[in-house]
């Protein structure tokens, strides 16, 4: 067993930390690399554009030329990313922090959050443990008492996972915050590995792989995300820009809470521009329904105040510009709202008398039917009839008007404060950007030091991308890092790349119908599938794959490339939904297989491949008939159409895969991760798993004189927070 542990903890040690292209000799290898793959690029690029686009047939060549561009683009992106990366190593803990580790929940199953609670508890470094549960479970609620550890949970969901963490936040005071998702099991060491980066007092966030203990060997979903948790954020890193990712990622409350206040500040200034001026308008139309009716006027003495709603009003924008306090400016605002609601009552009031005035005469006209001796009164009622109709038709618009105003007054002096940001269904992403326009340095640790569980079904998978996807433009689209103050041109480049990652759906949707549409019809995007062409192409191809591979070496991405091309009808609607406004929830990904065939999950992805497929036939057919004189050209789209369908195939076979039932219902895993999942969180310590070096998990009681009070919400009702269950205990996992 001895052996057998040693084995098992080497290779869970071999995998935590990627080095990538960090030494100097590989560093100057990649670059030399990415320079001459970029400028063969370029020079075939400029050919395109000048010498080859098929004249009789532009609505194929500018599309495809296009999208050729996109992936220079990309791949110059990709080099920037990697042209300084940055491998870190853990540094010496000199200060004592209070560290608060939040454990976010939402409908999840028990035993996972227990697996991670328990996990939680035996992490060496003293802290206190919070489970954050917005599905207000009984059964977790009890899980919480018998463990030790704190209960916190609120009426509603609001702003989903970020509400949550906002919410905990007001009821919890450690310097320092370890967020885990329900299914991340932390190693006992986590904190003592990234608390040292917070020596340094602009550290915002250190931020840990995401890794996963039930990921198949065939990785069927493309899960593993070992690209983006080495080079990428390595990369990123360099340029001080990788960012929160969600999970296992420490943070300093300093910080969120710093951002949370300057946001509130902004996000009033503007809402109250907007609402001022709009309440301005709405006071202007309602002057005008009133003043335009000599009769209204004298049944809706409202003149007096509806002037001093306008200087309110007038008063309040002048303050705003000025920078007059936003204290009063807002209760300047506050007395507009006021006057703006008596108004409103004032006019409701007048309304009904009028309907009343009308009842009255309806009832009068039926009592005079017949009477020749009253027809006079009868005229004289169908005239006053005449003048109030059209009066209260004015008084409801300017009712409606007003109603708009006051409740927009009413919004902006209720702004929420949000330390995590709550601009985007990726709230990591958006609180990254804001941190680091405001001078805050972030640090990416690349040891994995938690392991969680990836998505077991393709629909779980799919939804998971679309979140991220829909989330990063969203960011581009409300708080965009491009035109953001603060932010230094390398951190600008990296956000920029990763949002421009999401727009791939288009380019290869091109690439996917590309050889479809010459096979079946012989239309080329290009004037002549000539020798030149290739000579030109195929060193440029060669180049820009031997960069990657040589960035990427010792990394298994393959997987998810196959992914990126596939992923193309869920990349174009990321883009229509966040671009039509399309009203964005926070989907939570389910922790738990659910069986079932997924093909009609990806019909236009079946229906390419079919139609790939069919030109294949076509293409062989003609050849072998003697009718194509074009041999070259359906040769080389044949390949073409071919890669295309191995692309392809790795989302056809994830949505008809399911796990081996001979193994466990974790999916087939080796054994490195069922030790992670069942042993490692805490029975047996990270270093050995033969049992001669146990630890004990012993309970200490909150020092009040040298930590911080951890009090529940009886003692801050005001704060609106909602904190269930008993002060927490301190944990220190102690060598026994």
């Amino acid at each position: 067993m001895t052996a057998l542990g040693l084995t098992v903890s080497e290779r869970l040690e071999d995998e935590s930390t990627w080095r990538g292209i960090a030494s100097p000799l590989a560093l100057y290898g990649f670059r030399l690399l990415a320079l001459a793959a970029l400028t063969i690029g370029g020079r075939y690029l400029f050919w395109r554009y000048t010498a080859s686009l098929n004249p009789n047939a532009l609505w194929f060549a500018i599309p495809m030329v296009l999208a050729e561009t996109y992936s220079f683009i990309s791949a110059g992106l990709f080099a920037l990313n990697l042209w300084r990366p940055r491998t870190r190593t853990s540094p010496k803990i000199n200060q004592d922090f209070s560290v608060d580790v939040f454990i976010t929940v939402y409908n999840e199953p028990p035993e996972i959050v227990r697996k991670t609670a328990e996990a939680a508890t035996r992490i060496h470094y003293p802290h206190y443990t919070y489970i954050l549960d917005d599905g207000r479970s009984p059964v977790i609620k009890a899980l919480t008492e018998e463990l030790g550890i704190g209960y916190i949970s609120r009426e509603d969901n609001r702003h989903a996972k970020a509400g949550n963490i906002n919410n905990a936040l007001q009821v919890t005071s450690g310097d320092l915050i370890l967020y885990l998702d329900a299914d991340q099991i932390p190693l006992p060491r986590i904190l003592d590995r990234v608390l040292g980066y917070f020596e340094d007092d602009r550290v915002a966030f250190v931020q840990t792989p995401q890794n996963f203990y039930n990921v198949p060997d065939n990785d069927p979903f493309g899960n593993d995300a070992d690209l983006f948790y080495g080079p990428i954020q390595q990369g990123k890193d360099g340029w001080g820009a990788a960012f929160l990712c969600g999970t296992n990622v420490v943070l300093r409350r300093e910080a969120l809470i710093q951002m949370g206040l300057i946001y509130y500040v902004n996000d009033i200034q503007a809402a109250l521009n907007e609402t001022l001026q709009n309440a301005a308008q709405s006071a202007k139309s309602a002057e005008k329904a009133l003043n335009t009716d000599s009769g209204l006027q004298t049944m809706v003495p409202a003149e007096q105040i509806l002037q001093r709603v306008k200087t309110s009003i007038r008063k309040a924008q002048l303050g705003l510009r000025n920078g007059l306090a936003l204290e009063q400016v807002i209760s300047t605002t506050e007395a507009a709202g006021e006057g703006l609601s008596r108004l409103m009552d004032m006019l409701d009031r007048s309304r009904n008398d009028l309907l009343s005035i009308l009842a009255d005469l309806n009832d009068m006209d039926n009592l005079t039917q017949g009477s020749a001796g009253l027809q006079h009164a009868r005229v004289a009622h169908r005239r006053i009839e005449r003048e109030l109709l059209p009066a209260l038709k004015k008084q409801e618009y300017a009712i409606r008007e007003l109603l708009e105003a006051s409740e927009q007054v009413s919004l902006v002096v209720n702004i929420e404060e949000t330390p995590m940001a709550t601009i985007s269904v990726t709230e990591d992403l958006a609180t990254s950007v804001r941190l680091h326009a405001l001078g805050w340095k972030s640090v990416y640790h690349s040891e994995v030091l938690a392991r969680g569980l990836a998505p077991e079904d393709l629909d779980a998978a799919l939804k998971q991308r679309l979140r991220w996807a829909q989330g990063t433009i969203q960011v581009m689209t409300r708080d965009n890092p491009i035109f953001k103050r603060g932010l230094s041109a390398g951190q600008r480049l990296q956000y920029f790349t990763t949002m421009f990652s999401y727009f791939y759906g288009f380019a290869a949707l091109i690439y996917l119908l590309s050889p479809i549409i010459f096979l079946l019809t012989g239309i080329a995007p290009v004037a002549a599938y000539s020798n030149d062409f290739f000579l030109k192409l195929i060193p440029y191809l060669l180049l820009n794959q031997l960069m990657f591979i040589f960035a990427t070496r010792g990394l298994k991405t393959w997987r998810g490339q196959q992914y990126q091309v596939a992923l193309f009808p869920l990349w174009l609607k990321a883009f229509a939904s966040v671009y039509f406004e399309k009203n964005l929830k926070f989907m939570v990904t389910p922790k738990t297989r659910q069986r079932g065939i997924y093909l009609h999950l990806i019909k236009p992805q079946l229906i390419i491949a079919f139609l790939t497929i069919v030109g294949i036939g076509v293409g062989i057919i003609s050849m072998l008939s003697g009718a194509n004189l074009e041999r070259t050209s359906t040769i080389a789209n044949i390949f073409w159409g071919t890669f295309n369908l191995w692309m392809l195939s790795a989302i056809i076979r994830g949505a008809i895969w399911a796990p081996n039932q001979k193994v466990s219902s974790s999916g087939g895993l080796n054994l490195s991760t069922h030790l992670w999942a069942n042993t490692l969180i805490g029975e047996t310590p990270y270093a050995s798993l033969s049992g001669t070096n146990r630890r004990k998990h012993s309970h200490h009681p909150i020092n009040r004189s040298a930590q911080r009070s951890h009090r529940p919400i009886a003692e801050r009702a005001d704060r609106g927070v909602n904190y269930r269950g008993d002060i927490p205990t301190r944990h220190r996992y102690q060598q026994g």
